[in-house]
């Protein structure tokens, strides 16, 4: 990500729908994953700290990792009490993640040339029946400069987000479309402003109060669905802004 791109999301990820409702999906599949117990999480890639800072607040034992400088200054200094390493290097969660938890992923692999080299870093990190949650922006159609003002390199479909991990020592416990109930009217705004120029901060200027807050239920709505699709290879949402993916350590 563009280093002004931080401070933008610091600004609005405390508030703003998107932030807010995928907080609370990553929240619940977090929980899922950990049978309702608190474990272990490395937030690799964990920008300025949002989601981090959340899954503390839940009683888990959290780390957060990225090799932004800006990034990592944002998230100490609006999360005092949440460790935060700079670091490229997934490796510097292994001790970590010892006894098992959960590796997240969000929102990250988007933002990398090498994908799958990263993702195969942070399955090596995990040990056996420990987790790794992944989100991504999905449907290379809905490309638009939001993209290039976030530093994308591209967006998934169902197929090239899990080639990914195909014939890596994982199983899949979830993989689904989310933000499936707001796509129609994302991707006529993504049409309108295709041709536009990237402005600083993408799409995320937060909305007026009460639109915010119906936004942010809408998106975190949709956890039941995933958390009830976990381990029936049911895909809840078929179409979405985004995917998530569930996976287990064998």
């Amino acid at each position: 990500m563009n280093e002004s791109e931080f401070e933008a999301h610091a600004r609005v990820e405390d508030r703003h729908w998107w932030f807010v409702g995928r907080r609370r999906i990553i929240s619940a599949l977090v929980r899922e994953a950990a049978s309702g117990t608190r474990l272990p999480v490395a937030d690799i890639g964990c920008g300025t700290g949002g989601n981090a800072a959340a899954l503390h607040a839940l009683g888990h034992d959290v780390i957060g990792l990225d090799p932004s400088v800006v990034a990592i200054g944002l998230a100490r200094e609006r999360f005092p009490t949440v460790s935060f390493v700079n670091t490229a290097d997934p490796g510097a969660a292994r001790a970590h993640l010892a006894g098992g938890g959960v590796a997240i992923l969000a929102d990250v692999l988007e933002h990398v040339q090498n994908d799958h080299e990263l993702l195969r870093q942070v399955i090596d990190v995990i040990p056996s029946g420990g987790h790794v949650l992944i989100t991504v922006p999905a449907d290379p159609a809905l490309w638009s400069p939001h993209d290039v003002a976030f530093g994308h390199h591209r967006r998934y479909d169902v197929a090239t987000l899990s080639a990914l991990w195909s014939g890596a020592p994982v199983e899949t416990r979830l993989l689904s479309h989310f933000n499936a109930r707001l796509r129609p009217v994302i991707a006529a705004v993504r049409r309108v402003r295709r041709d536009a120029a990237p402005r600083p901060g993408g799409d995320l200027r937060r909305p007026f109060r009460g639109l915010n807050s119906a936004l942010a239920h809408l998106l975190a709505g949709e956890r039941h669905a995933l958390v009830g699709a976990i381990d029936t290879g049911r895909m809840p949402h078929r179409r979405g802004v985004s995917l998530v993916a569930l996976l287990r350590r064998r």
